[in-house]
């Protein structure tokens, strides 16, 4: 999978000749991935234009695994209140946070019927939701929300960062959505995934520098008055999922074992 911990026991194989295969589910390889891709077997990746961090013919385009549940959410129908799933993660994100908290007395003022259901992290969560009892929006704030798959069956878009998983599983959930990458990412690759996936027309992109309250407003409301391009960004996304993708890494690990 790549990432520092990664490098000496592959350094190990490869020495030994002992066959190496990586699944890079970045956009953008990590650096242990890059610097090893002339010797790897095979590369199992996410994207197209990761293909050509490897040799020619040595990739395919498996995917990253991702829970069964993903899959079986059927597209939303436009209902009267508009859900926005917000979530920086299991330990959250400070400047999901913050943008969100300013962004509601903007929705309050707007009138706009919307439901905000926000995985803040655990730090926050306490200040956040007494704040959001004091709003009068419609939802909840969360430390942490345990079944995702149901959040995100009910969630009209999705605000989130853009690391791998949280790309593969929006696209297996054919949700559209708002994309902030983590700054300090290695390699910028969280923008290199948003950057993919807005150049497929499944989400906008909303820099971590640019994300304030009035920019989340600005972005869901315009996304909320268009049903059709909503649908549509969720079409695009679900193009990008990739059932079966632990499976099919098992086959290809043991037809490398065989060769």
């Amino acid at each position: 999978m790549g990432g520092y911990v990664a490098g000496p026991p592959v350094l190990a194989a490869l020495v030994r000749r002992v066959p190496v295969v990586v699944m890079e589910p970045n956009a953008l390889p990590g650096f242990t991935n890059r610097r090893i891709a002339r010797y790897v077997r095979r590369a199992l990746i996410s994207f197209p234009e990761t293909a050509r961090y490897f040799p020619y013919g040595r990739t395919e385009l498996t995917g990253l695994p991702v829970r069964d549940e993903f899959f079986s959410i059927p597209p939303k129908a436009p209902g009267a209140t508009f859900t926005v799933l917000i979530t920086g993660g299991s330990q959250g994100s400070r400047t999901l946070n913050q943008a969100a908290r300013q962004s509601w007395p903007l929705f309050r003022a707007a009138a706009l019927p919307v439901r905000i259901v926000h995985q803040s992290g655990p730090a926050d969560c306490d200040e956040l939701r007494a704040a959001f009892s004091e709003s009068g929006i419609e939802g909840e704030v969360l430390p942490f929300i345990a079944d995702m798959p149901a959040a995100f069956a009910e969630a009209d878009l999705v605000v989130c960062r853009s690391g791998a998983g949280a790309v593969a599983e929006l696209a297996a959930a054919g949700k559209p959505a708002i994309l902030a990458p983590f700054p300090f990412a290695a390699d910028q690759h969280q923008l290199r995934n948003a950057q993919a996936l807005v150049r497929a027309g499944a989400a906008r992109l909303v820099e971590d520098r640019e994300m304030t309250g009035a920019k989340l407003f600005e972005t869901v409301a315009r996304l909320a008055a268009d049903d059709v391009g909503l649908a549509r960004m969720g079409a695009a996304a679900r193009s990008l999922a990739h059932p079966g993708a632990a499976r099919r890494a098992a086959d290809v690990l043991e037809e490398v074992a065989r060769a």
